[in-house]
């Protein structure tokens, strides 16, 4: 699950950094479907196999990727995640796998629950704050 989380998210991160609108991914998964709610809008396609994801890149993505493995993260030590894998307090958001389902950090702390980290994202111009849904 890892691995294809992992292929997906270079697969962005790479149509991105070469200026592309759209970039279609495969196989599709729950985890990546649910990751790609705090990335941008997209389209899953069902071709009765493995499926398709066609992401629509609005240009504003710097880095996103997977941490494996997936560490246990309590509510108290999330500052302290934060601080090691992000860039700046001002952009990016960890993505957690909780009891509650899958969220990015700032969520997290706000219904008091801790989790398991599946990735982070860095988007140009955001800041602290609830992600803002494309």
């Amino acid at each position: 699950m890892v691995k294809i989380s992992n292929d997906c998210l270079n697969n962005i991160v790479n149509a991105e950094k070469r200026g592309k609108r759209q970039v279609l991914v495969r196989p599709s998964s729950k985890v990546v479907v649910k990751f790609l709610q705090y990335i941008g809008e997209f389209e899953e396609i069902d071709d009765h196999r493995s499926g398709k994801i066609v992401i629509q890149l609005n240009g504003r993505l710097n880095k996103c990727g997977v941490i494996s493995p997936r560490f246990n993260i309590q509510l108290e030590d999330i500052e302290k995640w934060v601080n090691n894998l992000l860039p700046s307090r001002q952009f990016g958001h960890l993505v957690l796998t909780t009891s509650a389902g899958i969220m990015d950090h700032h969520e997290a702390r706000r219904k008091h629950t801790g989790g398991k980290i599946i990735g982070t994202r860095n988007l140009k111009g955001f800041s602290i704050g609830p992600i803002n849904r494309l």
